[in-house]
């Protein structure tokens, strides 16, 4: 929470790199965006043992980074396996065209984790922990991760079910409310809670965003990115 008074959601026009909007607890680098393209990143932490800290790119500046040079998920992919990494982190990417993915970094190594197909089609998910049997041993949290693999298994069991279909806008605003199971309902945690919830449409560059919990605060449409594309 003492997070909220300081979150923002930003317009960034850099004169030699892609326009982008970015939501950010700290001005300068951000949890997560969507750029000019069509391209979407975010970024989740994975706890990391302070004494395997390295120099490079934190999550937040990763989503920065590439929001700034990528124009879809292969050039972020190929952008990101060149970044030195400073801690643990996923990074979750998807295109208006389509390609998705999630990459598991460290600052030793990194993985690839392409969409998951379905009969309704394909999904990425991330959270606060690595999925993949190849990373997890370097996940630290020792299960402090906030239920974690509970979050996953309510996102991909609503997909593979076929309950987010057709009107994926309305759907997925019930699914971070809670209406499918836990999502990030932290109402037994007095010091941890959701401060933003955001569903990004790639195709019209269009961004609903309900700034607190989503059971109580409505998704608002922010159109500024698709406005100042528009413009040229």
């Amino acid at each position: 929470p003492y997070l909220r008074d300081g979150s923002k959601s930003e317009i960034y026009a850099p004169k030699n790199g892609n326009r982008f909007h970015i939501t950010t607890s700290s001005f300068i680098n951000g949890e997560e965006g969507l750029n000019e393209h069509g391209l979407a990143v975010a970024m989740t932490f994975v706890m990391t043992d302070f004494k395997k800290i390295r120099a490079g790119f934190n999550s937040c500046f990763i989503v920065r980074y590439l929001l700034e040079k990528a124009n879809n998920t292969e050039q972020a992919i190929s952008q990101l396996c060149d970044l030195p990494i400073a801690s643990n982190c996923n990074i979750l990417l998807a295109d208006k065209d389509g390609r998705m993915a999630v990459v598991e970094c460290t600052p030793s190594v990194k993985n690839v984790q392409e969409a998951e197909t379905f009969d309704n089609g394909r999904i990425v998910c991330t959270v606060n922990s690595f999925i993949s049997d190849k990373m997890k041993p370097y996940d630290d949290a020792d299960g402090n991760d906030y239920d974690s693999y509970k979050r996953y298994r309510v996102v991909m069991d609503s997909f593979s079910s076929g309950r987010i279909r057709d009107d994926y806008i309305e759907t997925t605003r019930q699914l971070l409310r809670g209406d499918y199971g836990f999502m990030c309902q932290y109402d037994n945690e007095p010091d941890f809670e959701t401060v933003w919830s955001s569903i990004f449409d790639l195709e019209n560059l269009t961004i609903y965003r309900a700034e607190g919990d989503p059971r109580k605060k409505k998704f608002v449409t922010d159109n500024r990115l698709h406005d100042i594309k528009i413009r040229g």
